[in-house]
């Protein structure tokens, strides 16, 4: 499978999934103005790549500054692709990366790992210059 490839704008954040290297990265912001036709393409990509694994082990990487309010649910249907993937035998590890400062990041990635217990979740938080 080729490797999928977003570039960042102000409002949407890069996506560089390397599938033939099992990583996955996210980060920028996002508020994309239609934040479902933004990451329904990404969604579909994920998932698509996530039919042809077994007994792989994945890494996500997301660090988001921001993210608006139809971000989150999209980023929440992102993880729950990769809670499939983990119910189909597949180890999944995911890096949430904060501003230190940013408490609203940290309790959003802090739920997921609440609603998500069977993907393995770190949390990084990040120093602003």
């Amino acid at each position: 499978m080729d490797n999928f490839y977003i570039a960042p704008t102000p409002s949407s954040p890069e996506v560089d999934f390397r599938f033939d290297q099992h990583q996955l990265h996210l980060r920028g912001e996002s508020y994309p103005e239609n934040a479902a036709a933004f990451y329904g393409e990404v969604i579909a990509q994920l998932r698509n790549y996530l039919a042809g694994e077994d007994g792989r082990s994945i890494e996500i990487h997301i660090a988001l500054a921001y993210f608006n309010s139809s971000s989150t649910k999209m980023l929440f249907n992102l993880i729950e692709a990769l809670n499939d993937a983990v119910d189909a035998g597949n180890q999944v590890a995911l890096h949430w990366y904060h501003d230190a400062e940013d408490d609203t990041i940290l309790e959003f990635g802090e739920e997921l790992r609440d609603d998500f217990p069977a993907i393995a979740f770190a949390s990084h938080p990040v120093e602003q210059a």
